[in-house]
């Protein structure tokens, strides 16, 4: 398939002006030639038009960061290559950490940081959610930044309270004039791998508040251009419905990425 790389740049929505992300997070899956069998695949499913439509972040495990660097590199694939997790620390004797130095220099363009399996099976903070953001940003890269509430948070009328919380320390510690280069992925820990994503009406709602808090901390005109993504068991069959809320502006894709059959319908169906 000959295809001029140039074209396939994603525009702007029209009406928010901000530039769709559709992010794919392989977790601990897919070995490095499995990566490549997969992004190869995915490419050749995926039509011009979708390419034009989001920019398309690729986030496997560590081992498989230069492989596709290569990959998209030599075949020309208008993906943009992401990581998983980053340490807040530059260098040093911290055995199998991976700085942000190391990603960026792989070619790297987002980084998830905090990630709600980090901040429960690794006990992250969101302080060290917020020095690892920083990290990315000084190497020129974007962190997505994972926010959510549990269930019981959610029960208890906690959300906003929660999510609060968890963007504090980005917004007080963060280059106020980088700010909009930071991208806030809502995803409900009670949605995540469960098969039960959130209510539309319940992300729209959730997102506005978002918008809402970051305009009060940030102002206006910054807040406008920080990118919100929803994340939590989305599929081809709900995926457009979260592209359609006007606050929303990608996806954070976990099970349904790591098959290039479903995940290239998803992005079709946006």
């Amino acid at each position: 398939m000959n295809r001029k790389y140039d074209d396939l740049l994603p525009s702007p929505d029209p009406v928010s002006h901000r530039l769709r992300l559709i992010s794919a997070n392989w977790k601990m899956n897919l070995n490095h030639l499995e990566a490549i069998a997969l992004v190869q695949k995915l490419y050749h499913l995926l039509r011009p038009e979708d390419f034009r439509y989001a920019e398309i972040s690729i986030h496997p495990p560590f081992t498989s960061l230069r492989s596709l660097q290569l990959s998209f590199e030599a075949d020309r694939m208008p993906f943009t290559l992401g990581a998983q997790n980053v340490s807040d620390q530059a260098s040093g004797a911290f055995t199998g950490e991976v700085s942000a130095q190391m990603l960026a220099k792989l070619g790297v363009g987002y980084v998830i940081v905090g990630h709600s399996e980090r901040r429960r099976l690794f006990g992250e903070t969101s302080e060290e959610v917020a020095r690892k953001a920083i990290a990315v940003q000084g190497t020129g890269m974007h962190p997505i930044v994972c926010i959510g509430e549990s269930n019981d948070e959610r029960r208890a009328g906690q959300t906003l309270e929660v999510l609060t919380h968890q963007l504090d320390p980005i917004l007080s510690t963060y280059p106020a004039k980088d700010l909009d280069g930071v991208v806030i992925a809502y995803e409900p820990i009670w949605a995540i791998g469960t098969g039960e994503s959130a209510e539309p009406e319940v992300v729209e709602e959730t997102g506005m508040a978002i918008r809402h808090l970051l305009t009060e901390r940030v102002g206006a005109e910054t807040a406008s251009r920080i990118r919100l993504q929803y994340g939590g068991s989305v599929n081809p069959g709900n995926a457009h419905e979260f592209m359609s809320l006007g606050d929303i502006d990608g996806l954070l894709v976990g099970g349904a990425s790591l098959d290039a059959d479903t995940f290239a319908m998803l992005v079709k169906s946006c």
